[in-house]
């Protein structure tokens, strides 16, 4: 993965010293991780979040229908702020899904520095709450998200919601 750091939210468990859970050896078949890119513009949007619902439903990831529809409309706001906001000096933007035994993260990277923070929302602007839904989607559906700088200098908005309902 280009310019991400540690602490990119959930893990799949195990690796060195972890005790192994019982269950099948290896991945799951619907595990993995897949990144493509697109440029900066409004027909992005669109195309990112029908590659993000054919993967899902290609790899068999056991999401539920609301589930999914959070998904895309993380991956619609996230995309769309990459457009509004980015495209200036990163006419590209990268999307990636990583889909673990237990949770599907999703996330948007882009080349601009600028580093987004979910404000208050003022009633009387009509835009710049997509952060803000993005939060809250996560929230309800027991997950996480955030905003990280990458390497390159640019950043990644992530969100990370658990497969399983939320207890």
């Amino acid at each position: 993965m280009d310019g991400h750091g540690g602490g990119q939210g959930p893990r799949p468990e195990g690796g060195a010293g972890a005790p192994l859970a019982a269950g099948p050896p290896g991945p799951l078949p619907y595990e993995g991780v897949w990144r493509f890119t697109a440029p900066a513009v409004d027909a992005s949007v669109p195309q990112a979040r029908h590659a993000v619902r054919d993967l899902l439903l290609r790899q068999g990831v056991p999401a539920s229908d609301d589930l999914v529809h959070g998904l895309l409309l993380i991956v619609s706001e996230l995309v769309t702020n990459a457009v509004r906001h980015a495209a200036l000096l990163s006419p590209m933007l990268a999307v990636e899904v990583a889909v673990g035994a237990e949770w599907v993260r999703v996330s948007v990277e882009d080349n601009h520095p600028y580093r987004p923070t979910a404000l208050e929302a003022d009633h009387g602007q009509t835009g710049g709450r997509g952060l803000l839904l993005v939060r809250e989607i996560a929230r309800e559906a027991g997950g996480v998200c955030d905003v990280e700088h990458t390497t390159s200098g640019g950043k990644v908005i992530w969100a990370a919601l658990p497969l399983k309902p939320a207890r």
